[in-house]
């Protein structure tokens, strides 16, 4: 289970503040992530076939004719170590508009309440926060220099910091970078690390968000060579709760999602979009998921709060699933909330968000 960061995050020392010199809309920056991933398939394919190829021509009358450097089989190279870019990105007034933030909640089924009370300002909900703060991390993860294949990472675990509510229209500054470049049995992870800021540079909010990149084994800068994960990290097995509730999810859930937050990850749209990144199909958004199992918690009003959710089995749709809802405390006497979400036909997790107040 994550736990929240027992402090705020700041950039490293070392890293360069910078604007992104782009945009930091979603689509655009998943169309490029798109144009490069296209563009790295089409080189190791060409790769690959040159590869299969040439042992044949040198054997052949043509041989003679090859350049030099392709008459002799050469030594495989082993890849560079990965290195994340030493960036953070910031991007000034953003901010959660009326009628967008009442359209992510409608969708998450997140309820509002004002900023203080008798206040017409309505708060910001924390999972509409990361919406919002996302494309500025995603500025960061599809940047040229970013070593890892942004389309179809696997969401592992978000820890997030909720330090004071926020008004509806408020202009805050978004700063994101990544760090903690990790071995992992199925791959590479990394941290993207998001803050939102008011002026003056007090943090209202923070996330962390950890990402697997499946099948990229390599060498790390400055960590040696991967060492695969022990067993001791193997999930236990899976005893469900008694259940509270239950989700309907459409087929279009994904896509409904993806309106609202602008997170059109091909992964989360359609099966065939699914499946040509190699998944089984369409899979709902992980904040999805970790944004309405919050709406369900009664973190009271007003209360600073830190909240993280642990990733299991992708959720698959259409589906239903079960949930379960466990508060400790309500109101003024509430201190935490648990979430548990999962399959219950397979009795498998599929995510657990815990809450605790500051």
């Amino acid at each position: 289970m994550s736990t929240p960061d027992p402090v705020l995050p700041t950039v490293p020392s070392d890293y360069e503040l910078v604007q992104p010199a782009g945009s930091v809309k979603l689509p655009a920056l998943y169309a490029s992530a798109g144009a490069r991933a296209a563009s790295s398939a089409a080189s190791d394919a060409a790769a690959a076939a040159t590869h299969k190829v040439l042992p044949a021509l040198r054997d052949s009358p043509v041989g003679r004719v090859l350049p030099g450097a392709l008459r002799k089989p050469r030594t495989e190279r082993v890849g560079a170590a990965l290195q994340v870019p030493r960036v953070a990105h910031v991007v000034e007034d953003v901010s959660a508009e009326p009628e967008w933030h009442e359209k992510f909640c409608r969708v998450v089924h997140a309820s509002t309440h004002p900023v203080a009370p008798g206040s017409q300002h309505t708060t910001v909900f924390s999972g509409a926060l990361h919406a919002l703060a996302f494309p500025v991390a995603m500025s960061v993860l599809t940047r040229k220099d970013f070593p890892l294949p942004v389309l179809g990472m696997v969401h592992l675990s978000n820890t997030i910091r909720h330090v004071t509510d926020v008004a509806v229209g408020e202009r805050l500054t978004a700063t994101a970078w990544t760090e903690n470049l990790g071995t992992h049995r199925s791959g590479t992870t990394v941290d993207a690390v998001v803050t939102l800021s008011r002026e003056g540079g007090s943090v209202v909010w923070a996330g962390r968000s950890t990402y697997l990149a499946k099948g990229v084994h390599t060498a790390i800068a400055d960590e040696g060579a991967r060492v695969p994960e022990e067993s001791s990290h193997e999930r236990a097995p899976f005893d469900p709760p008694q259940q509270t509730a239950q989700w309907v999810l459409g087929a279009g859930t994904g896509r409904d999602y993806a309106a609202v937050s602008g997170d059109y990850n091909p992964i989360h749209l359609s099966d065939p979009s699914a499946k040509a990144l190699g998944m089984k199909g369409a899979i709902a958004h992980g904040m999805y998921t970790a944004s309405r199992a919050l709406a369900l918690t009664g973190v009271p009003a007003e209360v600073p709060f830190a909240w993280s959710v642990d990733f299991a089995v992708p959720v698959q749709l259409p589906t239903t699933v079960a949930v379960s809802v466990d508060d400790d405390g309500r109101g003024a006497h509430w201190r935490g909330s648990r979430v548990l979400v999962w399959d219950p036909k397979r009795q498998r997790p599929h995510a657990e968000v815990t809450v605790t107040a500051l």
